[in-house]
């Protein structure tokens, strides 16, 4: 008889229930595309009478997941619990020690210790596999390290959280603000219970640096990542945006350039008509472009039990199957840190601010720029009926750097009315 891939789960909340539920439910299936059966030894999770709506009572348990680690008859240590450090890291860690291979949801613990725990894991031989920690059911890592593998990628980007990507859309379609549905989000369970990992973009920038070390063939840099939430965005600024033919989102963006790797997560405007820009509610897309391929997209549910379920699983099945790749698709080894730029690359950007409305306003705000070197290519000022005259202010491209030049500038005014809002226009 052949023998079974043992798994070892620890962490039964949403995802962790739904891979028991698929290995319960698809054994006959499994085993016949596994070419051996896919079995449960021993589970984990911080309470053991909670009703998770599946039967545990065919599993050993384990109070402390890193005794679930070490356990003999554990082949993969499937780790649900989340977390960048604590009982995620430590049991992984101890998974590895014992000669485990790893499947894994946590792009927190890999953004932030990714590359010590891939070195630890290939020089024992072992590997992690975490398809389930980006973009949800989305094979993107797949895609990465072997559909693509031939290819030079040029540019990583998405929407890789599905709670901004509601949340902004929402605006757009209700005409309700950032606080009312903010708040409708959270009552759905969308928001992580540290709700700034969503909407100050963490969680999608941990995923950015994950994806970043694969396309380029570098070691994860999560501090590298520039971060900007959505807090900031105003119901103003989407219909603005929807005036001149285009959407926000919070895009993450990666590419290599002459000064460096450029990864940045940030509200952008979109083409309305880009398959970015007609991405509505939770889902995630995912778009790479290679010097072979030109562009791929790849688009599904971000988040849920089964599509994150379904990614875990699709890792198990690799490992049953005999198939064995390095974490970040090369030896961990041969990877480099890279130089970090900055907002390298040009770009046409989206201003909004408040002015007093007095002669010479506007023209103050223009010199600044001027003299920053940014020309602007239309400005509008919108109907008031206070003392501040809301505008609009389009700018030709212009490197991040003369920008914030401009804008402390800017924000020294004394016509000026509240911080002023910049939005880069991304091509897609």
């Amino acid at each position: 008889m052949t023998t079974p891939l043992r798994l070892g789960i620890a962490g039964l909340g949403t995802v962790g229930t739904g891979v028991v539920r698929i290995v319960r439910q698809k054994a006959e299936t499994l085993a016949a595309r596994a070419g051996r059966p896919i079995t449960i030894t021993a589970v984990s999770a911080r309470t053991r009478d909670k009703d998770r709506g599946v039967n545990l009572g065919d599993y050993a348990w384990e109070d402390d997941p890193v005794a679930l680690a070490k356990r003999d008859d554990v082949d993969v240590f499937v780790e649900l619990m989340g977390g960048s450090d604590g009982p995620a890291k430590a049991a992984t860690e101890a998974a590895i020690a014992a000669g485990k291979d790893v499947v894994t949801a946590n792009k927190a613990m890999l953004a932030h210790h990714g590359h010590a725990l891939a070195l630890a894991a290939e020089e024992a031989g072992r590997v992690i596999r975490f398809e389930a920690a980006v973009a949800g059911g989305i094979p993107v890592i797949k895609a990465l390290t072997e559909g693509l593998a031939g290819n030079d990628i040029t540019r990583v980007m998405g929407v890789m959280n599905g709670t901004c990507n509601y949340i902004l859309t929402r605006m757009q379609a209700t005409g309700q603000g950032y606080n009312a549905l903010f708040e409708e989000a959270d009552k759905l369970g969308y928001l992580e219970a540290d709700p700034n990992l969503d909407v100050g973009g963490i969680d999608a920038g941990h995923k950015l640096a994950l994806l970043s070390s694969i396309a380029f063939g570098c070691q994860v840099d999560f501090d590298g990542v520039a971060l900007e939430g959505i807090q900031d965005i105003t119901l103003d600024d989407i219909r603005h945006a929807a005036d001149m033919g285009y959407r926000i989102k919070l895009l993450g963006v990666a590419q290599m350039t002459g000064r460096g790797l450029e990864q940045r997560m940030s509200p952008c405007l979109v083409p309305a008509k880009s398959p970015i820009g007609q991405l509505e509610g939770g889902t995630n897309m995912v778009v790479l472009e290679g010097d072979q391929v030109e562009q791929i997209v790849l688009r599904g549910p971000g988040a849920g039990m089964g599509p994150t379920a379904s990614a875990v699983m699709g890792d198990v099945m690799d490992i049953a199957r005999g198939f064995r790749i390095s974490t970040f698709g090369q030896p961990a080894a041969m990877l480099k840190p890279c130089a970090q730029a900055s907002s390298a690359t040009p770009a046409r950007y989206y201003l909004r601010m408040s002015l007093d409305d007095k002669p010479g306003a506007l023209a103050k705000v223009a010199t600044l720029l001027g003299e920053a070197g940014i020309s602007i290519d239309r400005m509008r000022q919108y109907r008031h009926d206070d003392a501040t005259a809301p505008v609009l202010i389009v700018t030709h491209k212009t490197n991040r750097d003369a920008l914030d030049t401009a804008l402390t500038g800017i924000r020294r005014l004394d016509v000026l009315a509240g911080d002023p809002v910049a939005l880069r226009i991304e091509t897609v």
